[in-house]
């Protein structure tokens, strides 16, 4: 069994994804727009992705953009957790996926390890650790 998240965007995924690929070194892959499918969307959606996956050493998740009729609600109900090894890298990530966004809880020192948790600028919630 393997249990993957799949994110939801309003637009930006793309973007999203190339944030992302730089934070985590990994790459944009299987990308797939709307372009030439038999979908109703309006001709300015037609490039934002229907499908996207974002693969690197120990990341994979899959994306794309909700279509405009498709309802689109940022909740706090699901969170991207990131195990790092060494508190530098560590801080280092939590740091970026931060900038622009809100921070929750500081990266710092806890009972169990470093650990920090934020929402990116795209309202991703982000939980970073590390049992160092």
């Amino acid at each position: 069994m393997r249990i993957q998240a799949y994110l939801t965007f309003d637009g930006n995924c793309q973007e999203a994804l190339n944030f992302y690929s730089e934070i985590f070194n990994a790459d944009v892959t299987n990308r797939i727009t709307y372009e030439d499918k038999k979908i109703d969307v309006p001709l300015s959606f037609r490039n934002k992705l229907q499908h996207a996956e974002l693969k690197g050493k120990g990341i994979h998740f899959m994306a794309y953009d909700a279509s405009p009729d498709t309802p689109l609600t940022q909740g706090s109900n699901m969170h991207m957790s990131v195990d790092i090894t060494t508190k530098e890298e560590a801080e280092d990530i939590f740091n970026d996926l931060c900038k622009r966004g809100t921070i929750h809880h500081q990266f710092k020192e806890r009972e169990w390890g470093y650990f920090g948790r934020c929402t990116d600028k795209y309202g991703i919630n982000w939980m970073v650790n590390c049992n160092c």
